[in-house]
C-alpha cells in the first residue's frame, strides 16, 4: 500500500491540474453590422415650450451593451478637410437680433438601440434656424472588441475624431447612412 500511495497521489494531483483551465476565451465570431462610421444630415424638431430641439434615430441592428457611440458635428472645412467637433459642444456669443451673448449646446445620448441628439440654448432656437436645420453629424460606433479593455467612454470623449479613428483602427472611408 505504501508503494501505491505516491502513484495515487501523483495521479490525483495530475487529474486536478489538467482539469483546471485558466484560459479565457473571447468570442469574436459574432458579426457586427458596423461600417462603424455614419453621416447624418439633421433637421431637428424644435419644441418651443421646452426650448429644446431633438433628433432621434434608431439603429437597424442593436449594438452590444459594451459598445459605445461618439458623435461629431461638422463645423466647416480647413484646406479641403472636414472639421469635426465632438459633442457635447457649446457655441458662445451667438447673435440673435441685436443681442450677442447667447449660447447653444449640442448634446446626445444613446442606448444599444438608438441615438438622440439635442440642441438647446439661451434663446428661442426658431429665431436661428441655421443651428437646427441642415446640420451634419458623424456617428462613430466603437465596438468593444476594437478597444479591448482599454476602450472606455471617459478616455475617448477627450479625443478628436481623427484620434478615435486612428486609435481604434476604424476605416472611415466607408461612411454609411443610418
Amino acid at each position: 500500500m505504501k508503494k501505491l500511495f505516491p502513484f495515487l497521489f501523483v495521479a490525483i494531483f495530475g487529474l486536478v491540474m489538467t482539469s483546471c483551465d485558466r484560459t479565457q476565451y473571447i468570442d469574436n465570431t459574432q458579426v457586427t453590422d458596423y461600417p462603424a462610421v455614419y453621416d447624418l444630415n439633421v433637421d431637428f424638431t424644435y419644441n418651443s415650450s421646452t426650448g429644446v430641439a431633438t433628433y432621434y434615430k434608431a439603429f437597424v441592428t442593436d449594438m452590444y451593451d459594451s459598445d459605445f457611440v461618439m458623435i461629431y458635428r461638422k463645423v466647416g472645412t480647413d484646406k479641403g478637410n472636414v472639421v469635426w467637433q465632438p459633442l457635447p459642444q457649446t457655441i458662445y456669443n451667438i447673435v440673435v437680433g441685436t443681442e450677442t451673448n447667447h449660447e447653444l449646446d449640442y448634446t446626445y445620448d444613446f442606448t444599444k438601440r438608438d441615438i438622440s441628439i439635442y440642441a438647446s440654448g439661451t434663446f428661442d432656437l426658431s429665431l436661428r434656424q441655421d443651428f437646427i436645420t441642415g446640420q451634419t453629424f458623424r456617428i462613430v460606433l466603437v465596438p468593444a472588441v476594437f478597444g479591448g479593455k482599454s476602450a472606455n467612454r471617459s478616455d475617448i470623449s477627450k479625443m478628436s475624431y481623427e484620434e478615435v479613428i486612428r486609435k481604434y483602427n476604424i476605416d472611415d472611408s466607408k461612411v454609411g447612412t443610418l
